[in-house]
């Protein structure tokens, strides 16, 4: 059962990873859509026949309902899918907590999946609150997904009991909220490094679609002031579970 339950876990891993990929995909689609409508109102606005027609007789042409068209659907269903990727990788977590039986963030493949997940669970809150943030989603996903592939692969560790040292409250306390911190600053670190390039305006082909500079500075500022003293007090609880396991805080190793 328990190793049913493992395997159970890496497949829900393996999907979410599936999903995040083709969420990005769909976000880039999204974006580029975008730049390339930029410039249709001013095609449209030199027309020649359609200009001369007598409003009295003739009837305006019909307009698209503004956030539903292809760049807006696509938008969504990236969202629905990376909806689904958090659903899948959380399902993954908790069968990996049931199949070693402890709490599932004891290696740096776990670690790591955990750190994932607060990232996507955090951008969907900031999305629900902010929706103009949404064209920044591919710049959200791409190290999420990296970081997924680096655990998948070279952190991956099968679902084992853990070794003494760590066999401590101290596990859900330290390692929850530094997993949960660090998926926290993920999401204003991307906007940071976009607000800089935004602020540049070059490439201009690439960031003329990202959201107003002040929005990016606003939604980094807004999530960093959350997320630093929760990793502070995950610094200062990992230094005592050091000091109770090896008899001293900070080991530099």
């Amino acid at each position: 059962m328990l190793t049913e339950l493992a395997l159970y876990s890496d497949r829900l891993f393996i999907g979410a990873v599936a999903v995040y990929v083709l969420a990005m995909v769909l976000h880039g689609a999204e974006y580029a859509k975008r730049r390339s409508t930029a410039a249709v109102p001013v095609m449209a606005g030199a027309s020649g026949p359609a200009s001369d027609a007598d409003p009295d007789t003739e009837e305006p042409a019909p307009q698209p309902r503004p956030g539903r068209d292809r760049a807006d659907r696509l938008g969504r269903m990236a969202v629905a899918l990376t909806i689904l990727g958090a659903g899948l990788q959380l399902a993954s977590i908790v069968t990996r907590g049931l199949a070693s039986e402890r709490w599932p963030l004891g290696n740096m493949y776990e670690f790591t999946s955990a750190i994932c997940l607060a990232a996507v669970v955090t951008w969907l809150l900031v999305l629900r609150r902010t929706p103009v943030t949404r064209t920044i989603g591919l710049g959200v996903l791409l190290p999420v997904v990296v970081l997924m592939f680096l655990a998948g692969t070279v952190l991956y560790a099968s679902a084992a009991p853990l070794v003494p040292a760590l066999r401590s409250y101290w596990i859900v306390i330290h390692v929850t909220t530094i997993a949960a911190s660090s998926g926290l600053l993920l999401v204003p670190g991307v906007a940071s490094v976009l607000y800089l390039l935004r602020r540049s305006g070059r490439p201009a082909g690439l960031v003329d679609r990202l959201p107003a500079a002040e929005v990016l500075d606003r939604l980094a500022y807004r999530v960093t002031i959350l997320a630093f003293p929760l990793y502070t007090f995950a610094i200062i609880a990992g230094a005592i579970w050091a000091e109770a396991a090896w008899g001293r805080f900070w080991g530099w190793d």
